[in-house]
């Protein structure tokens, strides 16, 4: 008996390659355990409730665990364009929203950018993104 518990435990560790839960690596972990008691035990249905009760000790056990360092939506990192929102800028070519011209530099790139409002804004001023529209920085004078 204890060949299908291994065998079980195999396919459950390849079905967790295929998958980002993390929750059938315990079930394997749960059939190697039922195995070492199949050494034991003949009873089928006893390395069954093995099985289940060591699988589900496994999975309940770990949840904070995994949930400690598991990706939280509020700790997303802005990468690209938006992580500069927020941040200031100086002026590198004057900024016209009405001619649609200017270009700022922040964090040591230079961007296009524009208002929101119909505000010119002079070479060498601090401006703060305020958002990322298609390719242009939206800027406010700081």
């Amino acid at each position: 008996m204890w060949q299908m518990w291994l065998i079980v435990a195999g396919v459950c560790f390849v079905v967790e390659i295929f998958t980002v839960g993390f929750l059938i690596f315990w079930l394997a972990i749960g059939a190697l355990i039922a195995m070492v008691a199949s050494f034991f035990v003949d009873s089928v249905v006893i390395q069954t409730a093995i099985f289940v009760i060591s699988s589900a000790i496994l999975i309940f056990a770990t949840r904070p665990f995994v949930k400690k360092f598991a990706k939280n939506d509020k700790d997303d990192v802005k990468t690209n364009a938006y992580s500069i929102i927020g941040k200031t800028g100086v002026v590198m070519q004057s900024i016209d929203s009405l001619n649609a011209t200017g270009l700022i530099k922040v964090d040591g790139e230079v961007w296009s950018a524009s208002t929101d409002k119909d505000v010119s804004i002079p070479k060498g001023a601090e401006v703060k993104v305020k958002e990322i529209k298609g390719v242009k920085a939206i800027v406010t004078p700081k």
